[in-house]
């Protein structure tokens, strides 16, 4: 048996002692006041088993991870119906690049790229009474904890600084793929973005992808058929223009925030998530890749 809890244990020993620890994101100011000393590491196994590292429980601001979960909430209503408005390409370009959108047609190249998670986001306000309080009741139902909630500040933070998602969601609606208005979308968008949950949390939100489409209390959220599409996707376009670096050291689909958060799954094994506010040049978290790297090559598990 892999002893994961000694592994994890070293993996937070050897981030105590990283020099080069990355750069705290601050085009969102609220992001900027969180410590860069922070790190922890929690994995659930398929037999639902857990083991906690470091700062683990402590929350912190989702970020980009959330987009995986809005792609399940709308994947589960529509269906294969959400293709016709989002590509299933990586896009080579940081998560907020534009130039694709444009050369396309208004057609985002992956749901996980803003331009694509802001059409997510608009399908959602189509189908949904009231988007932000379902979204967060269907995040709470599947995590089985009611006490997960936004982040007002930070998504208002969003709100304010914000540029590039309005001009993405502008440019969309030129392209008629965006149905609702911009200020209604983005207000869903930004709060989306500021969810706020720790790692144990994120593990149990990500069980469903680890687990054919069944939440930890069994209850079937997905098909298996629409697990595989999104761990796919988190494989080739979780980790924007480094995801091809993230399957190539790392070996697992997973994604990442801004926020340093990054949640990673082997089928039928385990989700891991991973916190460390610091980012790398690609605005990945550097401490959270470099654990996830040590945890795949220790244990010798990874799709591969």
């Amino acid at each position: 048996m892999i002893d994961y809890q000694s592994i994890i244990d070293t993996i937070v020993t050897h981030s105590k002692e990283a020099t080069n620890r990355g750069i705290v994101a601050s085009y969102i100011p609220e992001l900027a006041n969180v410590s860069s000393q922070k790190f922890g590491i929690y994995i659930l196994d398929a037999n639902k088993k857990s083991y906690s590292s470091g700062e683990a429980l402590e929350g912190f601001s989702i970020q980009s991870i959330s987009k995986v979960l809005t792609l399940a909430f709308s994947f589960g209503l529509v269906g294969d119906e959400l293709w016709k408005r989002v590509d299933v390409e990586p896009s080579g370009d940081p998560f907020n690049h534009l130039s694709l959108l444009e050369q396309e047609n208004g057609i985002p190249r992956n749901p996980f790229i803003n331009a694509g998670a802001i059409v997510i986001a608009d399908i959602l306000v189509s189908r949904l009474k009231k988007p932000k309080e379902e979204f967060l009741s269907f995040i709470q139902e599947l995590t089985n904890d009611s006490s997960i909630r936004y982040n007002e500040k930070v998504a208002l933070s969003e709100k304010r600084t914000g540029y590039k998602n309005y001009a993405a969601a502008s440019l969309l609606k030129s392209y008629g793929n965006l149905h609702n208005d911009v200020e209604s979308v983005l207000d869903f968008y930004f709060y989306q973005c500021s969810l706020e949950m720790n790692c144990q949390q994120l593990t149990s939100a990500f069980y469903i992808f680890m687990n054919h489409g069944k939440c930890q209390r069994g209850k079937i959220y997905l098909t298996t058929n629409q697990v595989k599409r999104i761990n796919a996707l988190m494989l080739t376009c979780g980790f924007y223009d480094e995801a091809g670096e993230f399957a190539f050291e790392v070996g697992l689909p997973g994604k990442s925030g801004v926020g340093g958060g990054i949640v990673a799954l082997l089928p039928n094994t385990y989700c891991v998530a991973t916190w460390s506010p610091g980012l790398n040049a690609k605005g990945n978290s550097k401490l959270g890749m470099a654990a996830l790297e040590e945890l795949t090559t220790k244990t010798g598990h990874s799709i591969f």
